[in-house]
């Protein structure tokens, strides 16, 4: 929920590789006020089963600087145990991408969602509505 004073974010992965939504993927919530200023972690959450992060933390006011950190190694690390399961192994998918680091501006009073399109060898970000 935002105020006047404050903004909000948002965020949910797609697991483009298999066209499903990203379960169990951790995030933190980091924010800053002022481009110089220190990063502050704010806390985190993982994704649900439709791949939505609803509990992230409040930003506190005067945030100008939000980051959003996705750990995905361990989401794909799962993800190839599981298909490992009933094949044999055909390559090496883990993720290229350990971890996937989206830094944005805020204004207060906006709401922020921002999607992560996500495969083990790429991914793509936009602001949501």
């Amino acid at each position: 929920m935002s105020t006047e004073t404050t903004a909000s974010v948002s965020t949910h992965i797609l697991d483009t590789s298999i066209g499903r939504p990203a379960e169990g993927v951790a995030i933190t919530l980091s924010a800053r006020s002022g481009f110089d200023a220190e990063w502050a972690v704010l806390g985190g959450s993982a994704t649900d089963a439709d791949g939505r992060c609803k509990d992230l933390p409040a930003l506190p006011e005067g945030t100008t600087h939000v980051r959003l950190d996705f750990e995905t190694e361990a989401y794909f690390s799962k993800k190839q145990a599981e298909a490992q399961q009933d094949a044999p192994r055909v390559r090496d998918s883990g993720a290229f991408f350990p971890e996937v680091a989206i830094t944005f501006a805020v204004k207060p009073g906006e709401h922020y969602h921002v999607p992560l399109l996500l495969n083990p060898f790429g991914y793509s970000v936009y602001r949501g509505s």
